[in-house]
């Protein structure tokens, strides 16, 4: 079963009321420019929009509230956390709408919002949600990936909510990969090759660590889902016992939770175990109270299902008159349901039944109209057995053959020369009654099985730098400070060499004026000025172009492009994030400060050297 939380989580909620009293504080500010007034009017805007989409969802009116939610992003907002916030909301909404590419598109956005913003809980929510999506598309290998990321930062952060959360994912990504493998060869359970059974026993392993650890948070809800999928996926390995031990704690559960669903599920479950240890009396028990369940919830479908169910146990037991019983209610149910599919089964199980009691009319009227049936859907191993059995019959009753167009010929000599597993199901005489190997029971998820968005994180390496000790007198001390500090200043000199047009650094150089030599100060300086702020745009970080963000003071819209200047708080910003580069790049004097006197002594014991060394000896004078 998956779990994708539709709704923001609280902190989420929280994050949105909050940003609109900010915001709302803000537009009441006396000394806001126009632009500022836009921009947080576009908040406003954007802000109204989400809780109205938000509110819709949770109402279960999911499509209105992804309008309201699109509409968000159109009036744009320059709130990273909001907009993560929205696009975790369009993707869940997406997501049980059906649409999973565009899921997954919102998804990804909030997964690069969250690394932006360093917000690791974010990143761990938003891969499982990634990884939801990319399971149900079928991207197997993927979806671990996201699962596995959402795992780690969870375990990281030591949150149990969400390393639960994370176990029961990955559970259901091997179950599902599992699942899809082995539909290939269609194989009975605990019959699957190997690949399929080591993906059944991982989600094995995440399903019992997840249920570990529900158990010491003490969350009964959560250990109930982990008891199903455990018993579902013993089934599928064949421990039936084990699938049957797991499905009884996850009835007990439903029945003290009174969720009638969870209950019908888990008696079904408990049928499907005992028809394969060759309990039928006990399998019939737990289908007929599916049969209840299913009433008591109006769910036409599902009654469908217990009804074929019971007829085939009751074909088992060899109580033809029970089972044609509800093969017929079954019968009635798939053609009101306009389920051609299931009408076909009804009709070759009330075909077999018939046949084992030695009503052969009765059974061949029924192979007949399986055999419309299976033309009419295309089904051309129902088609090649209705064939079969109705040649059969008709010699059991003496009737001719019948002509078989050149078609079927060759489609019955085709499955009958090369059987298939499908088609060993299928074919049923009167004499093989006793060996009836019955289609299997389990009805099919809802869910397709999906694979994750490979998103790998490279690690960044550490590095340490050792500080150099400086010497034991001032000398060594000043010494060692002027080479570094030469470095750095050559580091940051600026060529004014117009000759290095070979350079393809210096290439633009070619096209500035030359330097007046009387006036040359002011266009040295914006020479200067040209050349650093080139620098300082290569060491920008830029987001990604992502849909309803707006820069800091922009306007509505969604719109990243704004030619308007910046307005006071972001310049305030960006000088009190310089100020701290400029702090970080100070170098210090080791010990307490100088006295002045102190200092100037150093400064003329220093200077006195040189001053020494360029002193002029007056020769002798001459006797």
């Amino acid at each position: 079963m998956l779990v994708c939380d539709l709704c923001l989580d609280e902190n989420k909620r929280r994050l949105l009321n909050r940003s609109t009293s900010t915001m709302s504080e803000n537009a009441s500010a006396d000394n806001q420019s126009t632009a500022d007034t836009q921009s947080c009017d576009s908040g406003n805007m954007c802000l109204e929009l989400a809780l109205e989409g938000e509110r819709l969802c949770k109402a279960g009116d999911c499509r209105a509230g992804v309008a309201f939610f699109q509409a968000a992003i159109q009036a744009g907002t320059d709130d990273l956390r909001t907009l993560s916030a929205i696009y975790s909301q369009l993707g869940n909404a997406y997501f049980y709408l059906g649409d999973y590419v565009k899921a997954m598109q919102f998804h990804k956005h909030d997964l690069t919002l969250a690394r932006t913003m360093g917000d690791k809980l974010g990143e761990a929510k938003s891969s499982g949600n990634l990884g939801n999506t990319l399971k149900v598309m079928g991207k197997f290998d993927e979806a671990m990936i996201c699962c596995k990321r959402h795992l780690e930062i969870s375990r990281e952060l030591n949150d149990k909510l969400s390393e639960g959360r994370a176990l029961y994912n990955l559970g259901n990504v091997y179950h599902a990969k599992g699942k899809h493998i082995g539909r290939v060869g269609q194989q009975d359970p605990g019959e699957f090759p190997d690949d399929v059974r080591e993906c059944l026993q991982q989600a094995v392993f995440y399903y019992e660590e997840n249920l570990k650890l529900m158990r010491e948070l003490n969350d009964t809800a959560a250990q109930g889902r982990a008891c199903g999928n455990l018993g579902n996926t013993y089934y599928l390995l064949g421990d039936f016992e084990r699938a049957i031990q797991y499905h009884q704690e996850r009835l007990k559960i439903a029945r003290e939770f009174g969720d009638k669903a969870a209950e019908r599920r888990a008696y079904s479950n408990l049928g499907n175990s005992h028809i394969f240890l060759g309990e039928f009396e006990k399998a019939a028990e737990h289908y007929k109270r599916t049969l209840i369940l299913a009433q008591e919830l109006g769910d036409k479908a599902i009654e469908a299902q217990a009804c074929y169910s019971l007829g085939n146990t009751y074909t088992l037991l060899r109580d033809y008159p029970m089972a044609i019983d509800y093969h017929l209610r079954h019968l009635q149910f798939a053609q009101s349901l306009m389920d051609k599919v299931g009408e076909g089964r009804a009709c070759w199980s009330l075909g077999n039944a018939y046949s084992a009691m030695g009503n052969h009319d009765k059974a061949l009227h029924f192979a007949s109209m399986h055999l419309d049936i299976s033309k009419e859907i295309g089904d051309n191993v129902g088609q090649a057995t209705a064939q079969m059995n109705i040649s059969d019959l008709r010699k059991v009753l003496g009737l001719p053959e019948g002509d078989l167009s050149p078609d079927s010929i060759k489609l019955v000599n085709t499955y009958s020369n090369q059987p298939s597993p499908a088609l060993h199901r299928y074919r049923v005489r009167r004499e093989s009654m006793n060996h009836l190997d019955i289609i299997k029971l389990t009805p099919d998820a809802k869910a397709k099985n999906n694979a994750e968005a490979s998103l790998q994180h490279t690690p960044v390496p550490v590095q340490h730098t050792e500080q150099a000790q400086g010497g034991e007198d001032e000398e060594s001390f000043f010494d060692l400070l002027s080479r570094f500090q030469s470095e750095r200043m050559d580091d940051q000199r600026c060529s004014l060499s117009v000759a290095a047009s070979e350079n393809k650094e210096n290439r633009n150089i070619n096209t500035l004026p030359p330097i007046n030599q009387e006036g040359g100060q002011d266009e040295l300086l914006d020479l200067i000025v040209g050349m650093q702020s080139k620098r300082m745009d290569e060491q920008r970080v830029e987001l990604p172009h992502l849909p309803g963000l707006c820069p800091p003071g922009g306007g509505g819209g969604g719109s990243t492009n704004n030619l308007a200047g910046p307005d006071d708080g972001f310049i305030e910003m960006l000088m009190r994030c310089q100020s701290e580069r400029l702090e970080d790049q100070r170098s210090t004097l080791p010990g307490p400060t100088v006295p002045d006197e102190d200092f100037f002594s150093l400064i003329m014991r220093l200077q006195s050297g040189r001053m020494e060394d360029q002193r002029a000896t007056v020769p002798a004078p001459l006797k």
